[in-house]
């Protein structure tokens, strides 16, 4: 059987008219950008602002526009037969949610790189009318692009709503005059990871969650300390259950347990939905429950407890 061809797909994310266009207009003008390499440039949104293709240092450029009932495998697949790429670039249409080109990408495309732009005098509005769309376009994304940003804009508000999605992408707010500044605001961590044991707050829980799947790394070897719902089934071995918490991260379509695989020695009769606090060491090593390696909590206390006054954890 013939090897697949692994493809990068360069994935820019943005409502319209927020500058994605712009952007990858720029960048393919740019010899630094691989002007040797055959690009597949897929248009799933039409603006204002059309594409010149005369003006792209990349030789072989095919520009191909998608309706929307082409984002299927079998459609992608013809126009990689068609063009044969060594990269494809992406503009995403800002109305669809990002999991139907995730459905859609032929075998070998992979994700290399997530950008996301937003227009600064518009974006406040979506967040607020569409959020769920605006958490779509930040919670894959490497890149945050502010444009249009103004003095009196507050930096703080665009911030806390992009690290509210992820703490991941670097955020860039670009002015009017062509100005770009980054993002520099710091991100302390709601409880003191340095601790002899890290006290995880109620209201801490979904961060914490998501800073530890973020970066596990920075927490082998520390001991915690929170309050959590147990989760067990009988194919899961003695001594060991999941301890978590339902987090909204958007908004209540998207409730879902996340959980951390828990030993113990206790002679607890433990069972799904008991509320427990925890004290526990954190390893990294391979779980069946994860199929890969992941969070392994090895309780030293573990002891059943009120469950918190507010049950689902946010980021707000």
């Amino acid at each position: 059987m013939a090897q697949v061809k692994e493809v990068p797909v360069y994935l820019f994310l943005g409502f319209l008219e927020s500058g994605k266009t712009k952007f990858i207009q720029e960048t393919l003008e740019d010899p630094r950008f691989g002007a040797e390499e055959r690009t597949l440039l897929l248009v799933f949104e039409e603006g204002e602002e059309e594409y010149e293709s005369s003006r792209f240092a990349v030789k072989k450029c095919a520009v191909e526009v998608v309706e929307e009932r082409g984002v299927n495998v079998r459609y992608l697949t013809s126009l990689v037969k068609k063009h044969r790429p060594d990269r494809v670039v992406v503009e995403w249409n800002g109305m669809r949610e990002l999991n139907q080109f995730f459905e859609a990408m032929p075998e070998g495309w992979m994700i290399a790189q997530v950008m996301t732009f937003f227009d600064s005098s518009t974006f406040l509005s979506y967040n607020q009318n569409m959020r769920q769309l605006t958490f779509d376009k930040l919670q894959f994304t490497d890149m945050v692009v502010f444009n249009r940003f103004r003095e009196e804009y507050k930096k703080e508000v665009f911030h806390k709503i992009v690290r509210g999605v992820s703490r991941r992408p670097e955020i860039v707010y670009e002015y009017a005059d062509g100005r770009a500044e980054y993002d520099d605001i710091e991100d302390p961590l709601p409880y003191d990871i340095n601790a002899k044991i890290v006290q995880i707050e109620d209201r801490d829980f979904a961060f914490f969650y998501r800073d530890l799947m973020e970066d596990m790394q920075k927490y082998r070897g520390k001991t915690v300390r929170f309050k959590g719902l147990v989760a067990t089934d009988r194919r899961i071995p003695d001594g060991t259950i999941v301890i978590g918490r339902h987090i909204m991260t958007c908004c209540e379509a998207d409730i879902a347990y996340s959980g951390i695989v828990c030993l113990h020695a206790s002679v607890l009769p433990l069972k799904t939905r008991d509320w427990v606090m925890i004290t526990a060491r954190i390893d990294l090593e391979y779980h069946s429950i994860y199929e890969q390696e992941g969070p392994v909590l090895k309780a030293s206390s573990l002891d059943y407890c009120e469950p918190p006054e507010q049950e689902l954890a946010t980021f707000y």
